[in-house]
C-alpha cells in the first residue's frame, strides 16, 4: 500500500483540557449564570477532567456570556490535582485572573491580522508583545502559562495561513518559555496532513504543543488524532461539542469532549476521565440549554451498552 499514509499514536501522555465553560458557553445566546457555569465545571472535574477552561477574563460588553468571571471563580469547589485555568487577552485580565487564584492562564491571538484586528482590536504584533510579556510575569508568579495561536491553519478573512507564519510566531514564543503552545484550527478547515506538519515543526521547538479542533468539515477528530501523531500531548475539547467564535462567522463547534474520549480510549489511550460520567454531563447540560448538543456519543450511547 505504497504512498498511504496511517496513523500511528505512539503518545502516551495525553491532557484532555475540557474548554467547554469558556469556549463552548460564549458562542451561545444566553448567559448562563456564573453558579451554573461553576456547577459545569465541578461536573466535568467529578467525571474524571483534569484540566479545565473556566472562565475568560475579558470585557463583557464584547463577550457577555463570560461575565462574572471572579463569580465563576469563587464559586467553585477546588479539587486537588486539576489546572483551573482561565483566558486573558491582556495584562488586565491577566490581572484579573491572578487576583482570583487560578492556575494557568491561557492566553488566545489570531495569526493573521484580519482576525487579530476583529477579535481583539490589535495587531499581531502587538499581541505577541502582550503575550511575551504575560507569560514572563506567569512565571514570577507561579501561574502556568499556555498560549494559543488562532486560525493557525486558515483565517475566515484571509483564507489559508502560511504555516511559517505560524511557525515563526512559535518560535518567538518558545523563546519566552510558556508551559504549552496550542495550535487551534478555529474554523475547522484543516486536514490531517497539515496538522501532522505544523506539530511536528512546532514540537521540535522543545516546547509542549496541544491542539484545539473544530469540526467544521467533519476533520476535527483526525486531526486530533494527527497532533498526537506528531507528538502533541494536550488537546482541546468541549463538552458536547459546544463552541465557534464569536468572531469567525461559519465557526462551528469544538470537537466534543466526550467523542474525543471515546476515540482515545478505544486507541489504547489512558485518559483519566469516566466516560460513562461525561456522557451524563452532557445530558444535564442539554437540560440546562434547551436544545440537542452537538456531541453524537452521548446521543448514540457508550459501545458496548450497560448491562440492564
Amino acid at each position: 500500500m505504497a504512498g498511504h499514509r496511517y496513523f500511528r499514536v505512539v503518545t502516551r501522555d495525553v491532557s484532555v483540557v475540557d474548554v467547554g465553560p469558556r469556549d463552548g458557553l460564549q458562542n451561545e445566546p444566553d448567559v448562563l449564570a456564573p453558579e451554573t457555569r461553576a456547577e459545569l465545571v465541578g461536573r466535568l472535574v467529578e467525571a474524571g477532567v483534569r484540566a479545565v477552561e473556566v472562565a475568560s477574563f475579558v470585557d463583557p460588553r464584547r463577550v457577555p456570556q463570560m461575565t462574572g468571571a471572579e463569580e465563576v471563580v469563587s464559586a467553585l469547589v477546588r479539587a486537588d490535582g486539576v489546572v483551573y485555568a482561565g483566558l486573558a487577552l491582556n495584562v488586565k485580565g491577566y490581572e484579573r485572573l491572578v487576583a482570583s487564584n487560578l492556575d494557568e492562564v491561557r492566553f488566545a491571538f489570531g495569526a493573521t491580522e484580519s482576525f487579530n484586528r476583529r477579535n481583539q482590536n490589535a495587531s499581531v504584533a502587538d499581541s505577541l508583545a502582550a503575550a511575551l510579556r504575560i507569560v514572563k510575569r506567569a512565571r514570577t508568579d507561579g501561574v502556568r502559562s499556555t498560549v494559543t495561536l488562532s486560525v493557525a491553519f486558515g483565517c475566515p478573512f484571509e483564507g489559508p495561513v502560511d504555516p511559517h507564519r505560524v511557525l515563526g510566531l512559535a518560535e518567538h514564543l518558545a523563546a519566552t518559555g510558556p508551559d504549552a503552545i496550542v495550535l487551534a484550527d478555529t474554523i475547522g478547515v484543516a486536514t490531517p496532513r497539515q496538522v501532522r506538519a505544523l506539530v511536528t515543526q512546532t514540537a521540535a521547538l522543545g516546547i509542549p504543543v496541544g491542539g484545539h479542533f473544530h469540526d467544521t468539515r467533519s476533520t476535527g477528530y483526525a486531526n486530533a488524532l494527527a497532533a498526537l501523531d506528531a507528538g502533541a500531548t494536550i488537546l482541546d475539547a468541549s463538552v458536547g461539542g459546544l463552541g465557534g467564535c464569536p468572531f469567525a462567522p461559519n465557526a462551528t463547534g469544538n470537537i466534543a469532549t466526550e467523542d474525543l474520549v471515546y476515540l482515545l480510549h478505544g486507541e489504547g489511550l489512558e485518559t483519566g476521565i469516566d466516560l460513562d460520567a461525561l456522557v451524563e454531563v452532557s445530558t444535564w447540560l442539554e437540560g440546562i440549554l434547551g436544545r440537542r448538543l452537538e456531541g453524537r456519543v452521548y446521543r448514540a450511547g457508550l459501545f458496548p451498552p450497560a448491562a440492564p
